[in-house]
């Protein structure tokens, strides 16, 4: 039998545009956005993993010259991002699987890896390495304890699960990143934490 966690791709796919007018524009993640922006140049590639519509988070990594690949399991917000965005690579694909043949500057996975299975989570960072050229930055929100939970999105049950932190900890060590900063329920980033780390160069 299915559960939340099997249903939260589909729960984007028939709340696209809904969820596209809800999210905030306010850039309330700039300072976070800024912090991963100073680990790469202009032109650098950035893998945004989980791009949702683009809205307002691709689109400020564009306004600041940075080329952007886009991957997001629901049609739906892929063609949103083409359409906003056409000069730049939009893919309509499941994080789980990803393998793109090519790796990236940053990467970036703000407010979607955390939608993952504990076990998925853990194993994505072997596909954040298999993406990451040598030097390149890595942001992702999280939770702080290893758990699940179930919020709701347009009156359906939306999955959330987290690791602790020291496993967070350990599994950047393991696949060659170090932490560059980290952040627990940050005043100034309504309430998130965060992880910036970076591979080895």
């Amino acid at each position: 039998m299915s559960g939340p966690a099997d249903e939260v791709i589909s729960l984007y796919q028939r709340n696209a545009r809904r969820w596209d007018k809800d999210r905030l524009k306010i850039l309330f993640e700039k300072g976070w956005l800024d912090r991963f922006l100073a680990l790469s140049k202009p032109g650098a590639a950035i893998l945004d993993i989980g791009c949702g519509s683009g809205e307002p988070m691709a689109r400020y990594l564009i306004d600041n010259g940075r080329r952007l690949t886009g991957i997001d399991a629901s049609p739906s917000m892929i063609a949103l991002c083409r359409a906003r965005f056409p000069d730049h690579d939009w893919r309509a694909a499941d994080m789980r699987a990803l393998a793109l043949g090519r790796r990236f500057d940053g990467l970036l996975a703000w407010d979607s890896f955390f939608h993952l299975t504990p076990d998925a989570q853990r194993r994505m960072f072997a596909i954040f390495r298999a993406h990451a050229n040598p030097g390149a930055a890595l942001m992702f929100t999280s939770g702080r304890v290893l758990g699940e939970s179930i919020g709701t999105y347009a009156g359906e049950p939306l999955y959330h699960s987290s690791l602790d932190t020291a496993e967070y900890r350990a599994l950047l060590d393991a696949n060659g990143f170090e932490v560059v900063q980290q952040v627990e329920h940050d005043p100034e980033c309504d309430r998130h934490c965060v992880w910036l780390a970076r591979i080895e160069a």
